[in-house]
């Protein structure tokens, strides 16, 4: 007998000059939690829209079977009425309107021609227990954390009866806590009788989690593996993934004489104005030319609050202490200024804040430095600017058919290294990334890590942000530890270990 929930057959969708999926085949079992991964780029988010309807029938070839029967969703709302329900890892909430607004929204409780409120709190209230949040329902969403907001996307799911629950990244963007509580929620989901498909880079949650695993490389179905016969593990899901074996997924690099300090601070601080709240205090650290500095601490801790605060403070911080470039000490009052000194900060949230996703690549390539491909000084080379994307392009290795597509088209990975090039293309001699590899996956981390590793050896000096405490052993030289907002320790390369680094983590 035939426990299919779902079945998609040899499903394919073309982009212009893309073809994102080639006769793929996937499909889940009633009850089972399905782990769908691959390089980004390979279409896993594309396979999961055209399932639930952004991408309508009639948009893609193939043939998608839901419960035994053939489907043809026009829209999300076709495939939420068939019980299918997708959270996105950029959440689909209103900041503004309370917990229990977002949950019930477009679903709500009516009393005559009006709204009955109370039974709408009462119902939110219902589905915040199934989804273990404690929280006032009342409370507007904008003050929840990462973790709690991700647990008003599931609740706001449950609340129309999702009996098929995909989740794209829901762990990218939380700490290990709030990751390890998701990850335990989405077990109870499955025991309560959901069944759901995790896309997810992280492969050692995946390994926990579970069932079984299909893996998608450059648009095909590669492989279905089942975690009950032994067949998923690390080293198995990276060699169908990326077509090869990676034997270190931090690459060696060569060890070089550092250079003179190119980064300093001393004594620095930072007061949110309005609150008078102390984000960053007597943060005292040095970085050199051609080492790779690791900065590590738990979220909130306050390691984007001090990149953010080097960089041209962005966010109006009353700021105290000494900066120094060079030697020299500077004061930033934009990011402007911090360019021209040669910092760069490659943002944490590279769709928000770090690229302009509607533009083409070149665009993003030369923004941070259209003075280099300006004519006259006035208007844009446009020879200049292709000139130097493409040099870029290649030397990024950013898979694109042109350097005039679209960086919303593009995967995460690349994505990243279009936001890479755009400061290298401006010049900087300290280059601050912050969760360089954040929602890409291994072959693409890896290719990140050869650059960083490149730039540290031409001498620049990098500054790295991670929440992957791996990553920060695996890259780093140095590291600082940052526990609310201070500095609570400094560890070599050769004395750091995880326990050590989680010590200082908590410290203050």
């Amino acid at each position: 007998m035939d426990t299919a929930i779902l079945q998609m057959k040899n499903i394919s969708k073309s982009f212009p000059g893309v073809k994102a999926l080639s006769d793929v085949n996937f499909s889940v079992q009633k009850g089972e939690i399905h782990c769908l991964v691959g390089e980004n780029g390979a279409g896993k988010s594309t396979l999961m829209k055209v399932l639930s309807g952004v991408y309508p029938f009639g948009d893609y070839e193939g043939e998608i079977l839901y419960d035994g029967k053939v489907q043809r969703f026009k829209d999300i709302a076709d495939s939420e009425r068939a019980g299918i329900a997708i959270i996105y890892q950029e959440l689909a909430l209103v900041p503004e309107m309370a917990v229990y607004e977002n949950i019930l929204l477009g679903h709500e409780i009516r009393k005559g021609l009006g709204i009955d409120w109370n039974k709408m709190i009462v119902r939110a209230n219902e589905l915040l227990a199934k989804v273990h949040l404690k929280t006032n329902p009342e409370m507007k969403v904008r003050d929840l954390g990462v973790g709690k907001q991700q647990l008003v996307e599931i609740a706001k799911a449950l609340s129309r009866d999702v009996r098929l629950l995909i989740l794209d990244e829901p762990t990218a963007a939380l700490n290990e806590d709030d990751c390890d509580n998701l990850l335990d929620l989405i077990v109870g989901l499955k025991n309560s009788g959901v069944t759901c498909v995790l896309i997810s880079h992280k492969l050692r949650e995946v390994i926990r989690i579970a069932d079984k695993v299909t893996v998608l490389r450059d648009g095909r179905t590669i492989v279905t593996l089942d975690a009950s016969k032994g067949e998923v593990n690390e080293n198995i899901l990276i060699k169908h993934m990326v077509g090869r074996e990676i034997t270190n997924i931090y690459p060696e690099r060569k060890r070089i004489e550092v250079g003179e300090i190119a980064l300093e601070t001393r004594h620095w601080g930072a007061i949110v104005a309005q609150s008078e709240r102390h984000v960053l205090d007597d943060i005292s650290i040095m970085a050199r030319k051609g080492e790779i500095i690791g900065i590590a601490g738990l979220m909130g801790s306050g390691r984007t609050e001090l990149a953010r605060s080097i960089f041209g403070n962005p966010d109006g911080y009353r700021l105290s202490g000494e900066l120094l470039v060079h030697g020299s000490p500077v004061n930033f009052t934009s990011p402007r200024q911090a360019i021209r000194a040669g910092i760069a900060y490659a943002t944490e949230d590279r769709k928000g804040n770090g690229l302009i996703l509607i533009q083409d690549i070149k665009a993003n390539i030369t923004l941070a430095n259209l003075k280099a491909i300006a004519r006259h000084g006035m208007a844009v080379d446009d020879n200049k600017e292709i000139t130097a994307a493409e040099k870029y392009r290649e030397m990024l290795n950013i898979k694109t058919p042109s350097v005039e597509q679209k960086v919303v088209n593009l995967s995460g990975g690349n994505q990243q290294k279009v936001s890479v090039a755009k400061w290298l293309f401006a010049g900087p001699d300290v280059l601050i990334f912050d969760e360089p590899t954040r929602g890409i996956d291994v072959g693409a981390k890896y290719e990140i890590y050869c650059i960083m590793n490149d730039l540290a050896a031409k001498g620049m000096c990098i500054v790295m942000i991670s929440s992957e405490l791996p990553e920060i052993l695996g890259m780093s030289d140095r590291i600082y530890i940052v526990s609310s907002g201070k500095i609570s320790g400094e560890l070599s390369r050769a004395e750091a270990t995880q326990e050590k680094i989680m010590q200082m983590a908590t410290n203050y």
